[in-house]
């Protein structure tokens, strides 16, 4: 009886560990897989256009 204790401990363990293993997951969006490819374009480009202003030489 006096294993209450540990059971809630453990349930309390599984419970942050799904959490953390959720947290580098993508979430569901709405958005189709070639839109999401095209979102995902756009944001790559921007980054290489406003590095490539930061750093002239890179090229």
């Amino acid at each position: 009886m006096t294993r209450g204790n540990q059971r809630e401990l453990a349930r309390l363990k599984n419970a942050k560990k799904s959490t953390d293993s959720s947290k580098g997951k993508r979430t569901d969006d709405g958005l189709s897989a070639a839109a999401r490819k095209q979102r995902d374009a756009e944001i790559m480009q921007q980054k290489q256009k406003k590095s490539s202003e930061k750093d002239p030489k890179s090229k």
